[in-house]
């Protein structure tokens, strides 16, 4: 029950923090990705901003024994670079670069109620059946990176 509450007290500071800094308009991040044309730096400001709280954060965390509201810190079995995983960053960036979303973006956006962030969640959700669908018929089970299957 503290993980749930604390996991959605996390998303809901997350979604605060994406909808205050405009990260939730895809026309921030295409103009990110425009070096040419009508550059928008904004995103490298949140990206800098979130890496500098995130780093303080873990260095504040590491001295502790243990987590808050878990016993121990995740193990990440699954660290290897592999063409799968090259290949989903390579199609996550051309997705990211070609629509201006990213998940969390999406979401709020979708939230929201326009129609460029619904199509996207839809369109997200139906590649995650895509990927799941692949994966059976592979005879692999799915997991994240903890090593954990995903919740169905």
């Amino acid at each position: 029950m503290k993980t749930g509450i604390s996991s959605l007290l996390i998303g809901a500071m997350f979604g605060f923090g994406l909808a205050l800094s405009g990260m939730g308009q895809p026309q921030r991040v295409i103009g990110f990705l425009d070096w040419t044309g009508a550059f928008d730096p904004t995103l490298l400001f949140v990206m800098g901003g979130a890496v500098t709280v995130h780093f303080a954060g873990q260095r504040l965390a590491r001295l502790r024994k243990a987590p808050l509201l878990v016993p121990a810190y995740p193990a990440y079995p699954y660290t290897r670079i592999d063409g799968r995983l090259l290949l989903g960053s390579a199609l996550f960036g051309i997705g990211w670069g070609l629509v201006g979303f990213c998940p969390a973006p999406g979401i709020l956006s979708a939230a929201a109620g326009t129609r460029e962030g619904l199509l996207f969640v839809v369109s997200m959700a139906g590649g995650m059946a895509i990927f799941q669908a692949m994966e059976a018929v592979r005879g692999r089970r799915a997991v994240d990176e903890t090593g954990a299957e995903p919740a169905r």
